[in-house]
């Protein structure tokens, strides 16, 4: 009986370290797939240096963007 419950044990435990095993492999692919490929940011600071944006602008901008919504 004692070997029958040791088996289990062994089985469990082997089962056990298969599954820590693929969750460690699933985070490895998340992971490889959030981290950045190397492409370039570009930043947009200063692309609207010396522009004057007016108020009538702004409206404009949110009647495009916000045309299905009423504001």
């Amino acid at each position: 009986m004692e070997y029958a419950a040791a088996k289990s044990t062994v089985d469990m435990l082997h089962k056990i370290e298969t599954i820590e095993k693929e969750i460690m492999d699933l985070k490895l692919t998340v992971l490889k797939e959030l981290t950045p490929t190397g492409k370039k940011v570009i930043s947009l600071k200063g692309i609207l240096k010396g522009v004057e944006i007016s108020e009538q602008d702004i409206n404009t901008a949110k009647q495009s963007l916000y045309s299905k919504v009423v504001l």
